[in-house]
């Protein structure tokens, strides 16, 4: 699902983000935060989760059974845990600057949101989509497919899913996170033989 790559970049912004409040809380705009956590919530919580996968993905799996109807207690859990978090980073973002007072507890929230994410949205993509679609014909999975398409014109007025990419570039730019070359990896230590 196309979703998880608005989410992933949203994840990414928070992982920089933490890095940075623990060094440096004022230097962080509070705002981009708050894009991030209001994208989130919406593009995120109200519709992937909850229109999406809370209403027809994982009840389609616990019906059909198997190893994937034992994740999907779990990810309710943790989506209703991500929605605590996402009320929290709102919450003391509120103001113009990022204060020292809280700046450990909102570097240690964001880091546990990404690392909750990120084994959520592995374990969606590699176990819970496929048996999805296994329950589903052609004809079946096109058919929801539509119906996921008119869900989020529906929610968003448009093209949600492009609206959310230019949504999260701008926070991206935001924060000097825009240009992917300044993510590439180091090349390796030399290994002596």
């Amino acid at each position: 699902m196309r979703e998880h790559g608005i989410l992933r970049r949203a994840l990414l912004v928070y992982s920089a983000t933490a890095v940075r409040v623990r060094g440096n809380p004022s230097a962080i705009a509070p705002d981009a935060l708050q894009k991030t956590a209001k994208l989130f919530r919406a593009f995120g919580e109200e519709y992937h989760e909850k229109k999406l996968e809370e209403t027809y993905i994982f009840p389609a799996i616990k019906k059909a059974g198997g190893e994937a109807a034992n994740y999907t207690d779990v990810l309710i859990l943790q989506h209703n845990r991500g929605r605590e978090i996402t009320d929290y980073i709102i919450s003391v973002t509120q103001g113009a600057k990022l204060g020292a007072s809280n700046a450990e507890q909102l570097a240690a929230a964001l880091e546990a949101f990404v690392l909750m994410y990120r084994n959520h949205a592995a374990r969606e993509d590699t176990i819970i989509f496929p048996a999805w679609k296994q329950t589903m014909t052609g004809e079946q999975l096109d058919e929801i497919s539509d119906k996921f398409e008119d869900i989020e014109t529906e929610q968003f007025g448009g093209d949600g899913f492009e609206d959310a990419v230019k949504q999260i570039s701008a926070i991206e730019g935001s924060l000097g996170l825009a240009d992917i070359a300044q993510f590439t990896a180091p090349p390796p230590p030399k290994v002596s033989t």
